[in-house]
């Protein structure tokens, strides 16, 4: 099975090339625009008729896409998340290749849940800020483009590579610090949250699923599990040994509500946020992932202790 891979070297799609090169029946091509890429080539500029000749040239069976953005204004997301996935479906529409489309998702797309509920893929998408909207406009390209396509909506990743400004990166910065330091008291905002975690690594097992399967539409990937930010703290004090003291602040994300949602910028430097959590989904998101076990025969393996481990070792090599 020859795979295309666009965003190899993102962090999802880091995991994915090594859960592909890792089955020998895989012939593995990764397109992206570093230049450690097999083809350089820019989704968001690139034309579809360029990009069919690509297609036509190397005939995979199946394409993944795991490029996108997950920071930068409403244009920029637009351009990296929908413009791009545009390009990748004309232009397999143009091909003669057939080959099935396994696209990336984002629980932002579903935006904010009824706390203790899970959201099935029945669920009507309400994203709450740009980068919601700009995945779930991907999707729609997606469903609405006749290819054999499969949308993997992944609830919120962890795990090791996990960046810096996510929730979790953050929350390890700041208690490498605090033990850098000495200090006895890490105070936190904005941990009431709660999030859906599901290891990146289970993400690439669910990826290299949907490529051999024939599942169709909207899946979600997911824990089935939401866990509140607070206690992912508890946790990661635990995994570090930091025997200091944890103090939430008080009141809604502020200042701090960087520690939750996707990757921001610097907070010092970004601009203003109109809804209260930034990436838009409220206090609570948690997946109903029965469709997932049912039509791609997957199941989460790793545990979120697992995941916020190798979180901490990446860390503390920084300490």
């Amino acid at each position: 099975m020859r795979v295309l891979l666009i965003g190899a070297n993102g962090y999802i799609g880091r995991f994915v090339a090594d859960r592909l090169l890792a089955d020998p029946a895989v012939q593995l091509t990764a397109l992206g625009r570093g230049d450690d890429a097999d083809v350089r080539f820019d989704l968001a500029s690139g034309s579809p008729g360029a990009l069919t000749r690509f297609l036509d040239a190397v005939h995979p069976g199946v394409v993944v896409n795991c490029a996108g953005a997950t920071r930068g204004g409403a244009r920029e997301l637009t351009r990296h998340n929908t413009v791009a996935v545009a390009t990748v479906c004309e232009a397999l529409r143009r091909s003669g290749c057939g080959a099935r489309l396994v696209q990336i998702g984002c629980s932002a797309e579903y935006g904010p849940s009824q706390p203790g509920s899970s959201t099935a893929e029945d669920a009507v998408p309400r994203p709450g800020g740009p980068y919601g909207v700009s995945k779930l406009a991907a999707t729609e390209l997606v469903l609405g483009s006749g290819l054999d396509a499969v949308v993997l909506r992944v609830f919120s990743p962890a795990g090791p590579g996990t960046p810096a400004g996510s929730p979790l990166g953050r929350l390890a910065e700041a208690m490498r610090r605090a033990m850098q330091s000495g200090d006895g008291e890490l105070k936190l905002g904005g941990l009431g949250a709660q999030r859906d975690f599901v290891d990146v690594r289970d993400v690439a097992r669910a990826v290299h699923a949907a490529s051999l399967s024939a599942a169709q539409g909207v899946i979600n990937i997911g824990s089935g599990r939401a866990v509140r930010l607070r206690d992912a703290a508890a946790v990661l004090a635990r995994v570090a040994g930091y025997g200091g003291a944890l103090h939430e602040l008080d009141g809604p994300p502020g200042a701090l509500r960087v520690a939750i949602g996707h990757p921001r910028p610097d907070p010092d430097h970004a601009p203003p946020v109109a809804y209260p959590y930034p990436d838009g989904c409220g206090s609570w998101q948690q997946a109903d992932v029965r469709t997932a076990r049912d039509r791609l025969g997957w199941r989460p393996r790793i545990g979120l202790e697992e995941s916020l481990a190798d979180i901490w070792m990446e860390a503390a090599c920084r300490i």
